[in-house]
């Protein structure tokens, strides 16, 4: 298990041996760390789980007030932040695409909305292409939904067995990628995938088919994918941060309450309402801007990226980066 540094703290600790275990937290090294790592700018990789739109629109739930004397419309790109922009807030950074105060500008997208885990070497090579990687970059990577829907989309014409085994493919395809950017000189948080077998659409695909339970089908491709990526990533604390995802929500979903969460089976917003146009004005009844668990179908909500965000940064500040 590895231990990570709070900010502005000493540590003089030697790290043993790790263990990548499906319940711990399991990105660590043997090392010893004297100095906090301080990033000068944040590199998003990923899927549209990590990405803002050029108006800062986001795959979640957008914070949109309306004023009752005018009826205008007022969008806080600010508000309701994603995972990633929690992470690059707790540096002081901000990307283009959410700016209102003319803030500090260190942190940057790469990813984009749909990719999936094969689109990631492209990712990699385009920031290459635009001057590489410095010691002091601290990037993040959370990719793999978009694979495990297209890899259930296939069942039953290809069987269970099958697509778990390509699942498992895709998550040691991610890990060689996530290598390479330590390789390149890049700290890494990698987010792995949240269990998409607990989200509104793995519930409707299990009350609409009766061949298998097709919403523990779908946590099962997320397993093996997950549990490849922990095997095949590099395990030393000094270059990977692993924030487990899956684990966070399967605990938001058994115990919503303790997350002040009213529903953790239903997507918060109005099925006409499709991503990134959601926003806090267009939600079903008695869902409100963080009490569900899902944003629509299979996008998480405010909350759920509210606590990655939070496991995100507890990694960043106490990794031996």
């Amino acid at each position: 298990m590895s231990f990570f540094l709070n900010r502005g703290r000493i540590l003089r600790r030697v790290l043993g041996g790790v263990a990548i275990a499906a319940a711990l937290v399991a990105c660590g090294g043997g090392t010893s760390q004297y100095e906090e790592f301080n990033p000068s700018r944040i590199i998003v990789f990923g899927d549209e789980n990590s990405l803002l739109n050029a108006d800062g629109k986001r795959w979640a739930i957008n914070n949109v007030s309306v004023d009752t004397t005018t009826s205008v419309e007022t969008f806080a790109c600010g508000s309701n932040p994603i995972w990633v922009q929690r992470v690059a807030s707790n540096y002081g950074f901000v990307f283009e695409q959410c700016n209102p105060d003319d803030g500090n500008v260190q942190a940057f997208f790469r990813s984009n909305n749909g990719a999936l885990v094969a689109d990631l070497q492209a990712q990699i090579d385009a920031q290459i292409a635009a001057g590489g990687f410095r010691s002091n970059d601290l990037t993040t990577v959370m990719i793999g939904a978009n694979d495990i829907l297209e890899l259930y989309k296939q069942f039953p014409t290809r069987t269970a067995s099958d697509l778990k085994s390509e699942a498992a493919e895709r998550g040691k395809t991610l890990a060689t990628q996530v290598n390479r950017l330590a390789d390149l000189g890049a700290r890494v948080l990698l987010s792995n995938v949240p269990d998409m077998g607990l989200s509104p659409y793995a519930l409707t695909e299990k009350s609409l088919n009766t061949d298998v339970d097709r919403a523990a089908f779908i946590t099962d491709l997320v397993q093996a994918f997950n549990e490849s990526l922990g095997s095949k990533i590099v395990i030393d604390g000094r270059y990977i941060g692993l924030v487990q995802s899956d684990v966070r929500v399967q605990v938001m979903e058994k115990s919503p309450s303790s997350f002040d969460l009213d529903n953790v089976k239903v997507a918060a917003c109005l099925e006409s309402a499709a991503l990134p146009d959601c926003n806090t004005q267009t939600l079903v009844d008695g869902a409100a801007n963080s009490n569900y668990l899902w944003a629509d179908s299979w996008h998480l909500s405010t909350r759920a990226h509210y606590e990655i965000g939070a496991l995100a940064i507890s990694r960043a500040e106490n990794n031996p980066f």
